[in-house]
């Protein structure tokens, strides 16, 4: 019955757009995607990863507005990247926390929080692993 995880959504404060889109479009190197316009006016926005326009996106994330919003600290999308250590080089330089965790045997991950204080888990394979 389930096939995939369409989207992840995580919320967002009011007027935080600028700042999710320079984290996760300009950081994250994720491509905003248009809002159906009814959509839209609720303000927030999506992103997906590589190329929207090709084959089925691997990653999907909505920022939705909420007004009393309170970020996720614990809940979170893990993510699957290539290059992890890029990654956290990117993330530093952004001034995004980094914070390695080696519990997750067969895997090299990291948490980090986007700008609005949201988790983040970016994990990739250890080398030898499947």
């Amino acid at each position: 019955m389930l096939e995939a995880v369409d989207h992840v959504q995580l919320a967002a404060p009011p007027g935080s757009e600028d700042a999710l889109r320079a984290y996760y479009a300009g950081v994250l190197g994720m491509t905003e995607l248009p809002k159906p316009p009814a959509l839209a006016a609720r303000g927030g926005c999506w992103f997906a990863s590589g190329d929207p326009t090709g084959a089925p996106p691997g990653v999907v994330l909505h920022l939705g507005i909420e007004e009393d919003f309170r970020p996720a600290r614990k809940a979170h999308p893990g993510i699957r990247v290539r290059g992890l250590d890029a990654l956290a080089t990117a993330l530093r330089a952004a001034g995004a926390p980094v914070t390695w965790d080696e519990a997750l045997p067969g895997h090299r991950r990291l948490y980090s929080a986007d700008p609005v204080g949201n988790r983040l888990e970016f994990l990739e394979p250890a080398p030898g692993s499947s």
